[in-house]
Protein backbone atom coordinates (compact mmCIF):
# COMPACT_ATOMS: atom_id res chain seq x y z
CA UNK A 1 0.00 0.00 0.00
CA UNK A 2 1.34 3.28 -0.97
CA UNK A 3 2.52 5.86 1.64
CA UNK A 4 2.18 9.47 1.83
CA UNK A 5 5.42 11.42 1.66
CA UNK A 6 6.00 15.21 2.53
CA UNK A 7 9.66 15.48 0.93
CA UNK A 8 11.40 18.53 0.46
CA UNK A 9 14.60 20.56 0.55
CA UNK A 10 14.57 23.57 3.14
CA UNK A 11 16.60 26.00 4.42
CA UNK A 12 18.32 25.83 8.08
CA UNK A 13 16.12 28.79 8.49
CA UNK A 14 13.17 26.96 7.51
CA UNK A 15 11.56 28.05 4.11
CA UNK A 16 11.44 25.66 1.03
CA UNK A 17 10.81 28.62 -1.09
CA UNK A 18 12.00 32.48 -1.37
CA UNK A 19 9.70 34.95 -1.27
CA UNK A 20 6.93 34.90 -3.79
CA UNK A 21 7.34 30.98 -3.97
CA UNK A 22 10.50 31.42 -5.70
CA UNK A 23 12.67 28.33 -6.20
CA UNK A 24 15.74 29.60 -7.94
CA UNK A 25 17.39 29.29 -4.58
CA UNK A 26 17.87 26.06 -5.14
CA UNK A 27 19.69 26.24 -8.04
CA UNK A 28 22.45 28.43 -6.14
CA UNK A 29 23.35 26.23 -3.74
CA UNK A 30 26.72 24.57 -3.46
CA UNK A 31 26.98 21.11 -4.66
CA UNK A 32 27.90 19.03 -1.85
CA UNK A 33 28.88 15.67 -3.87
CA UNK A 34 26.63 12.60 -3.70
CA UNK A 35 24.09 12.22 -1.48
CA UNK A 36 22.50 8.84 -0.85
CA UNK A 37 18.98 9.85 0.21
CA UNK A 38 18.31 12.48 -2.30
CA UNK A 39 20.25 10.56 -5.13
CA UNK A 40 17.60 7.41 -4.73
CA UNK A 41 14.45 8.69 -3.41
CA UNK A 42 12.85 9.24 -6.99
CA UNK A 43 13.16 5.49 -7.24
CA UNK A 44 10.97 4.70 -4.63
CA UNK A 45 7.92 7.28 -6.48
CA UNK A 46 5.48 5.65 -7.63
CA UNK A 47 2.96 8.82 -8.37
CA UNK A 48 2.94 12.89 -7.30
CA UNK A 49 0.47 14.53 -5.42
CA UNK A 50 1.41 18.22 -6.22
CA UNK A 51 -0.63 21.41 -4.87
CA UNK A 52 -1.66 24.47 -6.60
CA UNK A 53 1.00 26.72 -6.00
CA UNK A 54 3.58 24.03 -6.74
CA UNK A 55 2.06 23.28 -10.09
CA UNK A 56 1.56 26.64 -10.58
CA UNK A 57 5.27 28.12 -9.68
CA UNK A 58 8.53 28.35 -10.69
CA UNK A 59 11.15 25.15 -11.75
CA UNK A 60 14.27 26.18 -10.91
CA UNK A 61 15.51 23.94 -13.49
CA UNK A 62 12.83 25.01 -15.99
CA UNK A 63 14.19 24.85 -19.96
CA UNK A 64 17.49 22.44 -18.54
CA UNK A 65 17.94 18.70 -18.71
CA UNK A 66 16.95 18.78 -15.19
CA UNK A 67 13.56 20.21 -15.48
CA UNK A 68 10.46 18.36 -13.52
CA UNK A 69 10.07 16.50 -10.47
CA UNK A 70 13.41 15.10 -9.04
CA UNK A 71 15.62 17.11 -11.28
CA UNK A 72 13.79 15.90 -14.32
CA UNK A 73 14.78 12.14 -13.49
CA UNK A 74 10.98 10.83 -12.51
CA UNK A 75 8.19 10.20 -14.77
CA UNK A 76 4.77 8.98 -13.72
CA UNK A 77 1.48 9.68 -12.74
CA UNK A 78 1.05 13.39 -11.50
CA UNK A 79 -1.92 14.56 -9.13
CA UNK A 80 -2.81 18.15 -8.80
CA UNK A 81 -5.15 19.66 -6.07
CA UNK A 82 -6.67 22.83 -6.88
CA UNK A 83 -9.69 24.84 -6.46
CA UNK A 84 -9.67 26.04 -9.94
CA UNK A 85 -8.33 22.96 -12.10
CA UNK A 86 -8.02 24.22 -15.90
CA UNK A 87 -10.85 24.44 -18.47
CA UNK A 88 -8.83 21.88 -20.89
CA UNK A 89 -6.97 18.57 -20.52
CA UNK A 90 -3.27 18.49 -19.61
CA UNK A 91 -1.31 15.72 -20.47
CA UNK A 92 0.31 13.40 -17.30
CA UNK A 93 -1.91 15.50 -15.11
CA UNK A 94 -5.26 14.81 -13.29
CA UNK A 95 -6.52 17.71 -11.57
CA UNK A 96 -8.66 17.17 -8.27
CA UNK A 97 -10.67 19.12 -6.07
CA UNK A 98 -11.14 17.38 -3.14
CA UNK A 99 -8.11 16.01 -0.66
CA UNK A 100 -8.94 12.84 0.46
CA UNK A 101 -9.98 12.04 -2.88
CA UNK A 102 -6.77 13.40 -4.31
CA UNK A 103 -4.64 11.64 -2.05
CA UNK A 104 -7.00 8.24 -2.42
CA UNK A 105 -6.26 8.41 -6.41
CA UNK A 106 -2.57 8.97 -6.10
CA UNK A 107 -1.56 6.27 -3.48
CA UNK A 108 -3.90 3.67 -5.91
CA UNK A 109 -1.90 5.20 -8.97
CA UNK A 110 1.37 4.73 -6.78
CA UNK A 111 0.63 0.59 -5.99
CA UNK A 112 3.10 -0.26 -3.66
CA UNK A 113 5.54 2.46 -4.01
CA UNK A 114 5.32 6.20 -2.38
CA UNK A 115 3.44 9.59 -3.52
CA UNK A 116 5.58 12.30 -3.21
CA UNK A 117 3.36 15.28 -1.98
CA UNK A 118 5.12 18.15 -3.25
CA UNK A 119 3.86 21.40 -1.66
CA UNK A 120 3.41 23.13 1.64
CA UNK A 121 -0.10 23.56 1.80
CA UNK A 122 -1.24 20.31 0.49
CA UNK A 123 1.62 18.97 3.14
CA UNK A 124 -0.36 20.54 5.67
CA UNK A 125 -3.78 19.75 5.06
CA UNK A 126 -3.21 16.41 4.78
CA UNK A 127 -0.93 16.14 7.78
CA UNK A 128 -4.02 18.20 9.26
CA UNK A 129 -6.98 15.55 7.57
CA UNK A 130 -4.53 12.93 9.64
CA UNK A 131 -3.29 11.07 5.53
CA UNK A 132 -0.10 12.27 6.02
CA UNK A 133 2.18 9.46 6.85
CA UNK A 134 6.08 10.50 6.78
CA UNK A 135 8.15 13.67 6.37
CA UNK A 136 11.54 13.80 4.51
CA UNK A 137 13.52 16.68 4.98
CA UNK A 138 16.70 18.04 3.24
CA UNK A 139 18.43 20.85 4.78
CA UNK A 140 20.37 23.17 2.60
CA UNK A 141 23.31 25.61 3.62
CA UNK A 142 21.62 28.58 3.01
CA UNK A 143 19.36 31.10 5.38
CA UNK A 144 16.88 32.44 3.06
CA UNK A 145 15.35 34.80 5.66
CA UNK A 146 11.90 35.04 4.29
CA UNK A 147 9.29 32.22 2.29
CA UNK A 148 7.45 29.82 2.49
CA UNK A 149 7.72 27.95 5.51
CA UNK A 150 8.03 24.20 5.63
CA UNK A 151 4.43 24.08 7.72
CA UNK A 152 2.15 25.98 8.29
CA UNK A 153 0.33 24.74 11.29
CA UNK A 154 -2.32 27.95 12.49
CA UNK A 155 -4.19 26.23 14.78
CA UNK A 156 -1.06 24.78 17.08
CA UNK A 157 -2.23 21.09 17.41
CA UNK A 158 0.80 19.28 18.17
CA UNK A 159 1.80 16.75 15.93
CA UNK A 160 3.96 13.87 17.19
CA UNK A 161 6.54 12.49 15.19
CA UNK A 162 9.06 9.51 15.32
CA UNK A 163 12.85 9.75 13.40
CA UNK A 164 13.14 6.78 10.84
CA UNK A 165 16.48 7.95 9.66
CA UNK A 166 19.06 10.65 9.28
CA UNK A 167 22.08 11.62 8.03
CA UNK A 168 24.71 14.72 8.71
CA UNK A 169 27.01 15.94 6.84
CA UNK A 170 26.61 19.69 4.20
CA UNK A 171 22.97 18.26 3.32
CA UNK A 172 21.91 16.68 6.41
CA UNK A 173 18.24 14.98 5.92
CA UNK A 174 15.76 14.21 8.59
CA UNK A 175 12.80 11.35 7.43
CA UNK A 176 9.79 10.99 10.11
CA UNK A 177 7.04 8.73 10.47
CA UNK A 178 3.86 10.83 11.47
CA UNK A 179 2.79 8.88 14.59
CA UNK A 180 -1.26 7.97 13.98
Amino acid sequence: MAKLLYSATMSLDGFIAGPDHDMTWMTRLPDTGPHEVADSIWKQVGSLLVGHNTYYGNDPNEGTDAEGAFGGVWSGPQFVLTRTPPTSPVEGYTFLTDLAEAATAAADAAGDSYVAVLGAGIAADLLAAGLLDEILVFIAPVLLGAGTPLFRHPDGTEIALEEISSTTGPSPTIWLRVRK
